[in-house]
């Protein structure tokens, strides 16, 4: 059996106020978070389905009600996704490449273990071989291929050969 939710009737008169001064639908979503368990006593998932969202979503909305009416500002900005845990920054990356760039353009492979190698050391610890894809990805570097064939072969001609070549393979 679910908790029983601890509500402050300061935030659900908060929140009634809210709800009937709302412009958008997040804010009402957000006050309504508030509402449903407080006044009627809703479960999380009973609070998601009326609210037409996720169950991990209602306590979110709960908490973005309490920071925004605790700041008396705008509502704070989602911060999800992006690069979290980051070694470097993008312009740290750039500078960490620049002695590889110099390198590919002037027509080396690029080898990524060496890069690797010099990562860990810059960073300080094990790098796995995925980070380093992602770094060059990220900067805009990808894997070139040879083509599937010469630029100066001659079809006509391997044609030909193919046709008027001798049956076996004979040793001169």
């Amino acid at each position: 059996m679910p908790r029983k939710p601890q509500i402050d009737p300061s935030a659900v008169k908060r929140a009634q106020v809210a709800a009937d001064a709302a412009s958008t639908i997040e804010e009402l979503r957000r006050a309504q978070a508030v509402l449903l368990p407080a006044l009627l006593g809703a479960t999380l998932e009973q609070t998601a389905s009326a609210l037409g969202v996720g169950r991990a979503t209602v306590p979110r909305l709960q908490a973005a009600f309490r920071q925004r009416s605790a700041s008396r500002g705008p509502a704070p900005a989602r911060n999800w996704g992006g690069r979290r845990n980051v070694w470097m920054t993008l312009d740290e990356e750039r500078e960490f490449l620049a002695p590889w760039l110099k390198l590919a353009m002037a027509g080396s492979l690029l080898v990524v273990s060496p890069v690797r190698a010099a990562l860990a050391a810059r960073v300080g610890q094990p790098i796995k071989a995925s980070l380093v894809y992602r770094m060059l990805a990220r900067h805009g570097w990808r894997k070139v291929a040879p083509g599937t064939r010469h630029p100066k072969s001659n079809p006509e001609a391997q044609a030909d050969w193919k046709k008027n070549s001798p049956k076996r393979w004979q040793p001169s």
